[in-house]
């Protein structure tokens, strides 16, 4: 008996038939059973029933409105990898064009893409024939893998971790250049989660926060949204989403910005009627929100290379959130969503005629034609340059590719070539034309550098280049003539600033200074005190800033700490994460203990993520809060006379209350101590630890959480 599957053979035809009713329902229905019977008795790693798998490629491709040839393949296309069926039995049964097909994506399957041998160039001389011959092996191709990757968890970790970088770098990107940006941007976030989950659950742990704090701003600013258009007569359908975590993380590392500083989180698309409304739409938005300027393009006045239309805009809306706006019509939508697909999608039967759409092979066409001349490394770095377009390919005179993000200029390129490079850099040029150094590169492009000796890097500089290494490299070589001096300078001003206020500029409270304002080490900061960058106060600020006394204000008590409680809830702090003041936190109610107060980064929310009815939006009560918080401090001090006196000084000195101190390894040349801190807030914490950090005989210091201490 044949396992049974997900999806049956009358629910897929139904798919197709709802786009396609002429569909040739008997010949999908022989393929199912086909297929089924070739793949009876096997399973996935997920224990499921193989043909699972085939089956939903299959219902991924009917998104696309796809023929029923490519329908058919999908429902084939392992069989003559795994199963008993050949060549030929698929073209006596359903003909030669479905053999050719299910046997192209045969070959694409067994090519070792992500190898890093030469022979990787031979591969894709070998996907790009298989594409130019057939578009809808790859879209076959790329469903599977896409399926495949929403599964990958069920694999060895080695084999996940190896799928995952074949699937960033070669079939993302493929997806991406022919026109299919939402497989793109799932595919890539998909191996993003295997590849480096600890950033990607960052981010997620970051939307859920800040879905507490603003609640659903995609339903608000979408409400806002429709009554503007509304309010012009302008007929659209709106919809928003946030974007996806690897979108986000990549926009975070090219931009060196926070998340919270980042504008496309979310994103809202407009669709409309016709191309005259996508500037009236344009028009009401402006009219209503704040442009954000250098955040707009017309892709629908200058397409993409791969027939994406649209407008993109940037505003400042609900709450001064940035968000952006892309607006374009159904027609342009369907090639945004469907990329080179829409070239086999159907409507009511028949293939659809879209006039915005741009066939994808004759680029395709453009590689073939260089098969013959090309050697492996010249075709490889060609295909790469088409590929991935995000990103700048030049030349070097020895003709060795230099990547560089898009907007780059020679200074980058000379600095991303050596350091040595970029500071004797005197000129470029480019494709044998001396340029200015401030030219944008392009693609393709042969870039020389002209060096000579003696030369220095330019304070100019630093508004030309883009990348930050030579951001970086140049701001050094600016530093490093007047480096010792300024240093000199710098240490004699401290020691005056440390005396005035009774303390000595010790090298490591001088080291704690510099890492508490953000500097890399002890020499950077006196170097910018030196040179004025920094102020002596702001240093001593710094380490004691409880030495300026303020005045009086009516402390906070812990009964009225917590707001966002319900009338009949009441509250305790975590013992596992111990929250104070200052700190995110969330509630999770508990029963019989009411609400549990734990700060936004513990461990134990973990547990609770799939129960969303037990968290409470809380918050700290704004102002200074009574030093009612135990805190713990585990430290390793030296085991000399008069340490752990000058130890509980500092503490005192901050305004701290010790509550208990226990030893717990007591060794010939140090102690390592637990000490129980009564605190007012997260600012009167890193006061205490900033304090203790500065002091010469304190090896280790770190907040202290008993995380086996968690509520049940």
């Amino acid at each position: 008996m044949l396992q049974e599957v997900a999806l049956s053979a009358d629910d897929l035809i139904g798919l197709v038939a709802a786009y396609n009713p002429k569909t040739d329902a008997d010949r999908i229905r022989a393929a199912y059973e086909f297929g089924a019977s070739m793949h009876d008795g096997q399973f996935r790693h997920s224990g499921e029933p193989y043909f699972t798998h085939p089956v939903t490629v299959a219902a991924l491709l009917t998104e696309q409105r796809l023929d029923d040839a490519t329908i058919i393949t999908a429902l084939l296309h392992d069989t003559i990898e795994d199963t008993k069926a050949n060549f030929a039995d698929i073209s006596r049964q359903f003909g030669r064009e479905i053999a050719e097909l299910v046997d192209g994506v045969t070959k694409l399957t067994n090519l070792q893409l992500s190898s890093t041998e030469t022979k990787q160039a031979e591969n894709f001389r070998k996907l790009f024939i298989a594409m130019s011959r057939d578009m809808r092996v790859i879209l076959v191709k790329l469903a599977d893998r896409l399926h495949n990757m929403r599964t990958i968890k069920y694999q060895r970790p080695e084999k996940q971790v190896q799928k995952s970088r074949e699937t960033m770098d070669i079939y993302a990107p493929l997806a991406g250049r022919m026109g299919m940006q939402w497989m793109r941007d799932e595919l890539e976030d998909l191996s993003f989660q295997v590849l480096n989950s600890d950033r990607r659950n960052s981010i997620m742990r970051r939307f859920v926060t800040l879905r507490k704090e603003s609640g659903d701003v995609i339903e608000k600013i979408t409400t806002d949204l429709k009554l503007e258009l509304k309010k012009a007569h302008i007929s659209a359908q709106v919809s928003g989403r946030a974007k996806r975590p690897y979108s986000i993380w990549r926009k975070m590392e090219q931009k060196g910005q926070g998340f919270s500083r980042l504008a496309d989180i979310y994103g809202f698309r407009i669709i409309t009627e016709n191309r005259e409304d996508c500037y009236r739409v344009l028009g009401a938005i402006h009219a209503r929100w704040t442009a954000v300027p250098g955040r707009f393009k017309d892709y629908i006045s200058q397409p993409k290379s791969n027939g994406y239309r649209s407008i993109h805009t940037t505003v400042s809306g609900r709450d001064g959130k940035l968000v952006e706006m892309q607006i374009r019509t159904r027609e342009m939508n369907d090639v945004a969503e469907s990329g080179v697909a829409a070239h086999w999608s159907y409507r009511d039967g028949v293939r659809s005629e879209n006039p915005f759409a741009v066939d994808p092979a004759n680029w395709l066409k453009s590689l073939t034609e260089r098969f013959d001349e090309a050697d492996h490394d010249e075709f490889l770095e060609h295909v790469k340059l088409e590929m991935y377009s995000d990103q700048v390919f030049c030349f070097t005179p020895k003709g060795d590719v230099i990547k560089l993000p898009r907007g780059a200029t020679p200074i980058d390129y000379a600095y991303g070539i050596h350091t040595s490079i970029g500071d004797r850099c005197v000129g470029a040029k480019v494709d044998g034309l001396r340029v200015p150094l401030w030219t944008r590169l392009k693609n393709g492009q042969s870039v020389e550098i002209i060096t000579a000796e003696g030369q220095r890097p330019q304070s100019t500089w630093l508004d030309i280049a883009t990348t930050g290494r030579a951001k970086q490299a140049i701001r050094r070589s600016l530093r490093a003539e007047d480096r010792e001096r300024f240093i000199k300078l710098g240490r004699e001003l401290a020691r005056v600033a440390f005396e005035h206020m009774g303390k000595d500029a010790t090298p490591k409270a001088l080291a704690t200074a510099a890492r508490r304002l953000g500097l890399s080490d002890r020499d950077e900061l006196l170097a910018q005190l030196g040179s004025a960058e920094l102020a002596a106060r702001d240093v001593v600020s710094a380490l004691y800033p409880n030495l300026v006394t303020s005045p009086a204000v009516e402390e906070i008590t812990r009964d009225r700490a917590v707001l966002g409680l319900a009338s009949d809830q009441t509250s305790t702090r975590a013992n596992c994460c111990k929250p104070i003041p200052g700190e995110r936190i969330v509630g999770i109610t508990y029963r019989g203990k009411g609400v549990v107060v734990h700060a936004i980064d513990c461990p134990v929310l973990v547990e609770v993520e799939d129960q969303p009815d037990r968290w409470v939006d809380l918050h700290w009560h704004a102002g200074p809060h009574a030093p009612a918080y135990d805190v713990t401090l585990e430290l390793t001090i030296s085991n000399d006379a008069g340490v752990l006196g000058r130890i509980c000084t500092l503490i005192g000195e901050q305004k701290a209350n010790i509550s208990d101190l226990n030893f717990i390894d007591r060794k010939p040349d140090f102690y390592r101590l637990r000490i129980d801190l009564h605190l007012r807030d997260v600012e009167h914490l890193h006061m205490v630890m900033t304090a203790l950090e500065a002091e010469s005989n304190v090896a280790a210091l770190h907040r202290f959480r008993d995380m086996a201490r968690k509520p049940s």
